[in-house]
């Protein structure tokens, strides 16, 4: 039986989504789009998962970007180019647009296509001997709007230019330094940091949660478009809920609350 090159697992509360192609640095495919979105789709319809870990298998990349050995096969022309375009925008946009909170769990390169997966993620994490990159301009690519935009909220434009004109790497530390990363972990501790983070989404309200999450959306967003009136109503939901008596209660009896997401 062949391996999967992307599969879903999970783990209690935390929904795990794993690139799964170390031999190519866990270079994306079109067939591994379209398992991402169907395992991405299962996940949003779990109200078990609390959270969401993307990563990659083989310990030295989280992803290296677009499998180029199949450019030939499914990028060679303008028509292809506007297929695969498709399906991985609905990764992306489904990843970004996750209710749930979603981290990137960074173990080596993270590089052009994984740069884009880590940035529509809400946090990221990585090891010190991390290196991220956009070969973009190395590879006569295009980039597209979005990939810029959401590269340029996180480190800011100028230094998202740089990422660009030059197609240089940068390391963990820099990576750090410019706030790509939440947190660099030494070598063996990656597991254990992202493990700390899950655990205290998992342990949170989820209905608070999800406000927060909606909120960071409509920020991006131009003031225009922004939908006051949705999240006043999902603020109304917290205080509404039992999370919110159970919240009340735990804190008065000094003890852990037990959240539902009710």
């Amino acid at each position: 039986m062949q391996e999967q090159k992307l599969y879903g697992r999970r783990d209690g509360a935390v929904g795990h989504l794993v690139f799964n192609n170390p031999a190519k640095l866990n270079a994306v495919s079109l067939d591994m789009w379209a398992s991402f979105v169907s395992i991405l789709k299962d996940f949003e319809a779990d109200p078990a998962i609390r959270c969401l870990v993307v990563s990659g298998a083989g310990g030295k990349a989280f992803v290296s970007g677009a499998d180029i050995s199949k450019f030939e096969s499914e990028r060679a022309d303008a028509e292809a180019q506007v297929r695969y375009d498709a399906i991985s925008k609905e990764g992306y946009e489904g990843l970004y647009n996750f209710s749930k909170p979603t981290i990137a769990r960074i173990d080596g390169y993270c590089i052009g296509g994984g740069m884009n997966l880590a940035a529509c993620c809400d946090l990221r994490y990585c090891n010190a001997g991390a290196r991220f990159g956009v070969p973009a301009a190395r590879l006569g690519l295009g980039y597209g709007f979005l990939r810029i935009e959401r590269l340029s909220r996180i480190v800011g434009l100028p230094r998202a230019m740089e990422f660009l004109f030059t197609a240089k790497q940068y390391s963990a530390q820099e990576a750090y330094d410019m706030g790509l990363v939440h947190g660099v972990a030494a070598e063996g501790e990656l597991d254990a940091m992202v493990e700390g983070i899950t655990g205290a989404i998992a342990q949170n309200a989820p209905l608070t949660i999800a406000l927060a999450k909606a909120a960071a959306r409509e920020i991006a967003k131009p003031e225009s478009q922004q939908d006051h009136a949705r999240l006043e109503r999902m603020a109304e939901a917290c205080f509404d809920s039992a999370d919110f008596k159970e919240g009340r209660r735990a804190f008065m009896e000094k003890r852990r609350p037990i959240f539902k997401g009710k």
